[in-house]
């Protein structure tokens, strides 16, 4: 039997996706659900607690005091201002730690709270460790499959991203007829959809999200789910090409039967093509 699995939850289906992996399978798990950022709904019934996200010394008691052995950081968080963290007491020490790493990417800024937790004890699991069902595939994950022209668009995203990724600043473009037309905000992937509305040039335009290249698997990798499919096909797009294994399909069902019936194509690039 796995250790105790400590989930460290932020807002977005996939805490609660990942609590019922754990019920599913009898894993033992207790979660720390960050106060403005998870979801109610998501710890009914599951052995939690709230915290505020500069409540780092209660969070890290509270972890131990349940035996949690194993700890996967799952969810979205949108990074507050430091005068808004009301940092305790071993939030400051923390804090004066990883001082750079705050103002830095979120990717850096995370492999920093890693290596803190680890130093505490704890091993930092990747989700897909966890559950591996939800990690892309390679190839078509639907019925309709990117034509030549989407492949450009494709080829010319993936490099788009890996720029973008590792200057450390997001992981998702938009491209159409081989042009970039926006790239990822620390605002995330939703913004980019919304803000990309308006920039499009008739039909067509592709998704891409890929990991940074610096980026460590356990922490943050790239997601879609039923509302990225929602909103890429209100904008328009054709489709939408992720990184097979290294990005998480949220609902992979729902989100298959959504882009079938919007005629979008959902692809798993392979490492080889990249």
């Amino acid at each position: 039997m796995p250790p105790k699995l400590g989930i460290l939850a932020g807002g977005g289906i996939l805490p609660a996706r990942l609590i019922e992996h754990c019920n599913a399978i009898g894993r033992a798990h207790y979660v720390v659900a960050l106060d403005g950022h998870c979801d109610a709904a998501t710890v009914q019934n599951v052995p939690h607690d709230w915290f505020r996200i500069g409540a780092a010394g209660a969070i890290l008691a509270a972890l131990h005091r349940e035996g949690a052995a194993d700890l996967v950081m799952v969810g979205r968080i949108h990074r507050p201002r430091i005068r808004d963290l009301r940092l305790d007491a071993k939030g400051w020490l923390i804090l004066a730690r990883i001082w750079r790493r705050f103002f830095a990417g979120d990717d850096g800024l995370l492999r920093a709270v890693a290596s803190v937790l680890e130093d505490e004890g704890f091993h930092v699991r990747g989700i897909h460790e966890v559950m591996d069902s939800v990690l892309a595939s390679v190839g078509a994950l639907g019925r309709v499959q990117p034509d030549a022209d989407a492949q450009r668009d494709i080829a010319e995203g993936v490099r788009a991203a890996r720029d973008l990724g590792r200057r450390d600043v997001g992981q998702a473009v938009i491209v159409q007829g081989g042009r970039l037309i926006a790239q990822e905000s620390a605002k995330g992937t939703d913004e980019l959809l919304k803000r990309s509305a308006g920039l499009l040039s008739g039909v067509g335009g592709v998704l891409v999200k890929m990991r940074k290249p610096q980026q460590d698997r356990r922490i943050d990798l790239p997601a879609i789910g039923p509302d990225t499919v929602r909103r890429a096909a209100e904008i328009g797009l054709r489709g939408i090409a992720i990184e097979a294994g290294h990005a998480l399909v949220l609902d992979l069902p729902e989100v298959v039967r959504l882009a079938d019936d919007a005629g979008l194509f959902l692809f798993g690039i392979a490492a080889d093509d990249i």
